[in-house]
């Protein structure tokens, strides 16, 4: 099998002849912290380990991402406002005020680079008029700055490369959020549904013609899409609001990505999502992750309440990883029955932090490879 053959088998429940091996990704300051406890300098993370655990390095190939398609455009400009007592206050490209460490600069705010905290000071949607005004207009999927003749060169790559072709869209819930923010979204859902409504709708009506043009050149193998709205024991809004305003969105992918044939839809969010998995399952969503194992997530105990409606990339707890030896071994044994039965990546639960050593995070990528049979 090839690549993108083997991870369509595996979240689709066929028969690969491995589970691909995707151990987690490491940020900015996990690599800095591997590269003094042994990770040479000048070496990829991903090819050293293919060599310090015996395992092929198309082992680790799973899915190549296509460039972002539905970024505003144009963007705000993006300008420091304020510098002040270690930090940073900007306006960043969304458009939203926002402080940050003056340790990093403001790409940091909007880019997954490293664990950085970030306090959100305003959002450029606080009624109709901003929207209107500010935001909807941004979203053209005519424009021709969106599929440029770089972007139809890299697909192709893509599609030539052997490896599952995939695009990222925000979910409705994590787009509306940027705009308006978590706690104005939430009250914006029971003073001014419409508005939601209306702009759930636009991002519904945006993201499909550009799924459209994109489907019309390109075998699209994986949707992923981000919602991140749960915490530790719930979901940010309940599954009646997450069916009102969501679900008419996924309905609306769904639907176009059968009209060109079988595109998996692949769900992340943080925190506790049981109570939202029967609504994605309802949705045609099929894959979710990162299954965060401290926010009480168990996929064991999912694979026995949705059986094979939903498969899993991740679950792995991140804080075993970090304790290493056995407490490690247990928890890889712990998931690996999904292994055998099907429809599930193993991967750590998030990304990767600095708490996890090189060392351990070898043994654990070890172990992994060894229950799929690469080694």
């Amino acid at each position: 099998m090839n690549p993108r053959e083997r991870y369509l088998e595996t979240l689709r429940f066929g028969r690969p002849d491995h589970a691909p091996l995707q151990p987690g990704g490491p940020r900015e300051s996990t690599l800095a912290m591997w590269r003094t406890q042994g990770l040479p300098t000048d070496a990829n993370w991903v090819d050293a380990l293919a060599v310090e655990i015996g395992a092929p390095r198309e082992a680790f190939e799973g899915a190549a991402g296509l460039p972002d398609l539905t970024k505003m455009i144009p963007i705000f400009e993006e300008k420091v406002l304020e510098h002040r007592d270690g930090h940073y206050i900007v306006q960043d490209w969304m458009g939203a005020i926002t402080e940050i460490s003056d340790q990093y600069d403001y790409t940091y705010i909007r880019s997954a680079k490293d664990f950085v905290t970030r306090h959100w000071h305003s959002f450029p949607v606080k009624n109709r008029a901003d929207w209107e005004e500010k935001i909807k207009w941004r979203y053209d999927p005519a424009d021709p700055l969106r599929f440029t003749p770089e972007f139809w060169a890299k697909a192709a790559a893509a599609q030539a490369s052997g490896r599952a072709v995939a695009i990222s869209i925000n979910g409705p819930f994590w787009q509306m959020r940027e705009w308006v923010g978590m706690e104005g979204l939430c009250q914006m859902m029971v003073d001014d549904p419409q508005l939601v409504h209306d702009m759930a709708a636009a991002w519904t009506d945006f993201t499909v013609a550009v799924l459209e043009t994109l489907l019309r050149r390109v075998r699209l193998d994986v949707l992923r899409t981000s919602e991140d709205m749960a915490y530790k024991a719930h979901s940010m809004i309940s599954p009646r609001m997450t069916r009102r305003f969501l679900q008419p969105t996924y309905f609306a992918w769904r639907d176009v990505l059968k009209s060109y044939g079988d595109t998996l839809i692949d769900m992340d969010s943080d925190g506790y999502i049981p109570h939202l998995i029967p609504i994605w399952i309802e949705s045609g969503i099929t894959v979710c992750d990162p299954i965060e194992v401290a926010a009480g997530n168990d996929i064991v105990a999912f694979r026995k309440q949705f059986g094979r409606q939903m498969a899993y990339i991740g679950g792995i707890d991140k804080r075993a990883m970090a304790a290493g030896g056995q407490v490690m071994v247990d928890e890889v044994l712990r998931v690996a029955p999904l292994i055998a039965d099907g429809g599930y990546i193993p991967s750590c639960d998030h990304g990767v932090p600095p708490d996890i050593s090189w060392p351990n995070f070898i043994a654990y990528t070890r172990l992994l490879a060894q229950l799929a049979g690469w080694l």
